[in-house]
């Protein structure tokens, strides 16, 4: 599955142009998707130094997208090309509902079940501890 992922309150808290603080679990959640074979393309609104920096905040971190604001690495931008994505998902604070967090969306992934933001039980996942939950991230059942 293509995926394409925001970084500002995405990724890191929204304090653009600035780089806030990593979202917990945002890198190491998108690394495992990628080790899952699934393409992560950043699609941000950054642009020319804002974007280099976003870019350069994950590399360091060891998160290397298959495209920048791109379809393809190797795309170029044409004015006559509609600049819509061709992705299977968007991972984007701004969804409707908003951004559910990373634990939600990596089960979401994982269970090919794109309702769950709807159905999830927020209090039922409040009752769980922080190492259940970091469990059930990255392990496989």
């Amino acid at each position: 599955m293509k995926i394409a992922v925001d970084f500002d309150g995405t990724i890191v808290e929204h304090k653009y142009p600035a780089i806030g603080e990593e979202l917990l679990f945002a890198i190491e959640t998108l690394k495992e998707l990628q080790r899952q074979l699934h393409p992560i393309i950043l699609w941000t609104f950054r642009s020319g130094k804002e974007l280099d920096e976003a870019v350069e905040y994950c590399r360091q971190r060891g998160l290397e997208f298959y495209a920048v604001n791109k379809n393809y690495p190797e795309e170029v931008f044409e004015e006559s090309i509609s600049r819509k994505i061709n992705v299977d998902l968007f991972i984007d604070d701004r969804n409707l509902g908003g951004f559910p967090g990373w634990d939600v969306v990596y089960e979401m992934i994982k269970s090919g079940n794109s309702l769950m933001p709807f159905t999830y039980n927020k209090l039922e996942n409040k009752k769980r501890t922080f190492s259940a939950k970091l469990k059930d991230l990255f392990v496989s059942e």
